[in-house]
């Protein structure tokens, strides 16, 4: 008797499945797993990532939307016992007590936790900002997403992006490298391309986080206009003292974001809060 074939795609689900085992094998490897870690894999769809993580891995957390898929999976690998399946939305889950509470049941005394996933695009945002909200629980974070995401998450100065702000802010990210749509079911549309990120606390010690974007957002409110322009109308601080503070930090007031750095970033947020407190909208 063949085996049983993976139910259709859907699209409402975002659903493009990996099917070159080569490549599943290398978004795994970047992940550097080790013996004694848990790996969230979010979206393990037909298993071409689980297969491989279950090699290397103390204990895979599988969390599935789809039920088929999770019928599929537990099919697959259901003799497995380091799986842990989850059928769930991942966006309405506590990730941490998640990744804890299978880790327990597992009897695993002191794991670190990674996180590995090809997402579905139309979930990447959001994903992103909710893994990054964790940081430093996990401390590799392997994502395939579309390669035009990709180049905005790892840009530079003077073509910063706010998504790149955004995750850089939290992590290191790193472009390992591109995957074509042939390499997917069905095709996407788009290129992909697999992303690491390493999270980190050093700018968050710094400065709170909803103060440092006040900044960045107020920035980036106009992009194309100058920085003197956009912080100035923004933040409802006055055109001149906006302009005496950059001029104090050594940056052009018309210089537009995307050429400032993120320790530029940091700079500006401090001096301006110290500066300008409660007078900001």
């Amino acid at each position: 008797m063949s085996a049983p074939r993976f139910p259709s795609p859907q699209k409402r689900l975002g659903q493009n499945f990996l099917r070159n085992a080569a490549i599943a094998r290398r978004i795994v490897e970047a992940a550097e797993i080790g013996k004694d870690d848990v790996v969230l894999e979010i979206g393990p769809g037909t298993g071409a990532l689980t297969r491989f993580l279950l090699e290397r891995a103390a204990l895979v957390v599988a969390v599935e939307i789809d039920p088929r898929a999770v019928q599929w999976l537990s099919a697959q690998f259901g003799n497995v016992s380091n799986l842990h399946l989850v059928q769930g939305d991942v966006r309405a889950l506590d990730l941490v007590q998640l990744c804890l509470d299978a880790a327990v049941a597992h009897r695993l005394t002191s794991p670190r936790f990674r996180v590995v996933a090809n997402l579905p695009y139309y979930i990447t945002s959001a994903l992103l900002r909710q893994l990054l909200a964790l940081a430093p629980f996990f401390e590799v974070i392997v994502l395939t997403v579309q390669a035009e995401v990709a180049e905005r998450i790892i840009a530079r100065p003077p073509a910063m992006s706010l998504l790149g702000i955004s995750v850089q802010f939290y992590a290191e990210p790193e472009l390992l490298f591109r995957i074509s749509p042939g390499n997917f079911f069905p095709s996407p549309k788009v290129n992909s391309a697999v992303i690491r990120l390493r999270p980190h606390l050093r700018y968050k010690e710094l400065l709170p986080e909803a103060l440092f974007f006040r900044w960045v957002h107020a920035g980036f409110s106009q992009p194309r206009k100058q920085l003197l322009n956009t912080l100035a109308a923004s933040l409802n601080v006055p055109k001149e003292s906006v302009r005496q503070l950059l001029l104090e930090l050594g940056i052009a007031p018309e210089r537009r974001a995307e050429t400032l750095s993120i320790e530029e970033w940091i700079r500006l947020a401090q001096a301006g809060e110290a500066r300008f407190g409660g007078a900001m909208r």
